[in-house]
This record gives structure tokens, sequence and C-alpha cells, in this order.
């Protein structure tokens, strides 16, 4: 169980809008993970500043935050084997049309912006960003 990590997914506004939430999850469940802990929200315009502030000074940080913002998102804590590496490889490349075949991008994104799903990018971030949204006691695993 040493390789066992946690990552954070949320699935974004173009995928709930499209009401994509359960193939999505049946994508995740089906490489291994586990959905250790699930919430669907509405961010504030706060909220998501704060979530993507490592964006701040890039020039898509505002048309991110609204995007992130136009409608519900599903935020999952998942856990399995190598799960950055592995949720990264099962959402596809953030430009959907260079993801491989099977991958959520691939399958669902409408665009490099609209690209249906978050993933940590690392074990540190994937620990600050899963905190973000949820306390010790959510994360039943």
């Amino acid at each position: 169980m040493n390789d066992m990590e946690r990552t954070l997914s949320i699935i974004k506004p173009d995928a709930t809008r499209r009401n994509l939430t359960g193939k999505i999850n049946a994508l995740i469940e089906s490489s291994g993970l586990r959905i250790i802990a699930q919430r669907r929200i509405q961010l504030t315009r706060t909220q998501a500043e704060q979530f993507y502030s490592v964006h701040k000074e890039r020039a898509f940080f505002g048309e991110l935050c609204d995007f992130m913002i136009s409608g519900t998102v599903v935020v999952q804590a998942l856990e399995g084997d190598n799960a950055v590496a592995k949720y990264r490889e099962i959402m596809g490349a953030t430009n959907p049309a260079n993801a491989d075949a099977g991958t959520i991008r691939k399958e669902f994104a409408e665009s490099i912006e609209a690209n249906s799903v978050h993933g940590s990018d690392s074990q540190e971030n994937a620990a600050t960003e899963i905190a973000f949204f949820f306390s010790g006691l959510d994360l039943v695993g």
C-alpha cells in the first residue's frame, strides 16, 4: 500500500451541465481509483479565485474563474495506487484534440477550457486541493 495516494478531481460545469457525472465516475472507478469523497457545489468567485490563485498572473485567469462559477461542479477526492498520475492519464491531455481515445477529455470535453475535469498535478498539490474542499471527516475510504 506504499503507492496509495489521493488526488482531487473536479467535474467542471460543462460536464455537469450535460449530466455526465455518472459516466465520468464510471471511468474513474473502472480505472481502479475509488471515490472517497464527493460533493456537488456552486463555487463563488472568491472560492474560484482562491482555488486557482496559482494562475492569478496568467492571461486566462479571469476566464477560468468565470467558467468555473458558470454552473455547478462536482468535487471529489480519489484514492488508489499512484492516484495523481493515474487520474491524469484517465483525464487525457488538456487539449481534447490531443487526448487519447477513451480518456475523459477525448470522450466529453468541448474545448481546451471546457475540458470537463480538473485533476491535481502533484501529490503536494493534491493534499492542498483536497483540504480546500474536504475536512478529514469527509474522507471515508
